[in-house]
């Protein structure tokens, strides 16, 4: 199952911050109650990994108020016979 890193942004204040994080405790879902915050370090975001079917069902598990800005990757792990696989294939 394709696995996604979310990265969710809020405003610098602490309401802002105290609004975020009380958003992502009451929803009750256990990636948004795990999420990892750096707003005790000056960066004023949440981050996440999941695992769903799609990029959009990974969206769809941010609160409604922070969709907009939310950056979300699709994670891929590579070993070394994915890079040898990967060499092989660019010679000629």
């Amino acid at each position: 199952m394709p696995r996604f890193f979310i990265e969710v942004p809020h405003e610098a204040t602490t309401a802002a911050c105290n609004r975020a994080i009380e958003t992502f405790l009451r929803t009750g879902s256990h990636f948004l109650t795990h999420a990892d915050w750096g707003c005790k370090d000056g960066e004023h975001k949440a981050w996440f990994t999941i695992e769903v079917d799609s990029k959009d069902e990974a969206k769809n598990v941010v609160p409604p108020p922070y969709r907009h800005d939310a950056k979300i990757v699709q994670l891929t792990t590579f070993t070394m016979a994915d890079m040898e696989k990967a060499k092989r294939s660019h010679q000629g």
